[in-house]
């Protein structure tokens, strides 16, 4: 399968539609991630999280820098990347098998072929038996089960997934956090996920790396070193779950998750900042 990813220092500009004036979203993002490995990539709100991610997706060009996969230069979209959305992104005149199918058809994969890797897929993200069914019979975590399943089905080296669980209810969010690991660990393609949960990108992941404010660049990489399969029982106590915890929330210059999440609501103008003599809003 493959799927090193290299993105070689990336920079983001664009012209403010208002000011007019030239913006620079990313300032110097680099980061190597070798095939197989989870990295969740977490900032404040604005910092340019979900901009890296459209560019290592192809769907922005980078102003400066370079994103590889395997070696080669990404110019736009490609069937080595798949992308699983925040808000589902499903077709709502498809059942859900046509909408996992979906990506093999553009391929011209045959229709028996397709339909057999559809419900292949349907089952091992818990959804056998809801193939015929529409999204809108579906419930918002059943939604984003089927939108893992169609990127899954066209077998992607890489995944890319811009906070797949924020419109989903925490219960639901815990259990398909849970549901991706065990999927992805029987597919370990490469994972970039973002996210602005600190709980949500520790129990996740192989590596956390931490954007500053805007122009962003890497403030850390951090591995995280606790024991797989996860769960959250057996991890929200666990000591080293507890201090990167800590650590990552004192380095986004939050107190704790909500704090961080109203940020992320008021947006960029609002976002603390962790200094030397304590934190402080701009």
């Amino acid at each position: 399968m493959s799927g090193a990813l290299e993105i070689d220092h990336l920079s983001q500009s664009y012209v403010d539609p208002y000011s007019k004036e030239i913006v620079t979203a990313v300032g110097d993002v680099a980061a190597s991630i070798p095939e197989g490995q989870f990295v969740s990539l977490i900032g404040p709100s604005g910092c340019g999280k979900t901009t890296v991610l459209n560019i290592v997706a192809g769907f922005l060009q980078p102003s400066g820098g370079e994103v590889r996969v395997d070696g080669s230069a990404v110019a736009g979209p490609g069937p080595d990347r798949g992308v699983v959305f925040q808000d589902f992104a499903l077709f709502p005149w498809m059942t859900v098998e046509s909408n996992i199918a979906f990506g093999l058809k553009m391929r011209g994969v045959p229709k028996g072929e397709r339909r057999n890797r559809a419900r292949e897929m349907a089952g091992l993200v818990g959804l056998a038996g809801f193939e015929q069914k529409f999204p809108h019979e579906l419930s918002g975590g059943m939604r984003q089960r089927a939108g893992v399943a169609r990127v899954l089905a066209t077998e992607p080296s890489i995944m890319l997934m811009d906070e797949p669980f924020a419109s989903i209810d925490a219960q639901t969010r815990r259990v398909l956090q849970q549901e991706v690991l065990r999927i992805w660990s029987t597919q370990k393609p490469t994972v970039l996920f973002v996210t602005h949960d600190v709980e949500e990108a520790i129990f996740m992941s192989d590596r956390v790396i931490v954007l500053g404010n805007r122009p962003s660049t890497v403030q850390a990489d951090i591995m995280i070193d606790l024991p797989r399969p996860r769960t959250w029982n057996q991890v929200q106590g666990h000591p080293e779950f507890v201090r990167l915890r800590a650590q990552l929330l004192t380095m986004l210059g939050v107190e704790d998750q909500d704090e961080l999440n109203q940020n992320e609501l008021d947006g960029p103008g609002t976002t603390n900042i962790a200094t030397t003599s304590g934190t402080r809003k701009r």
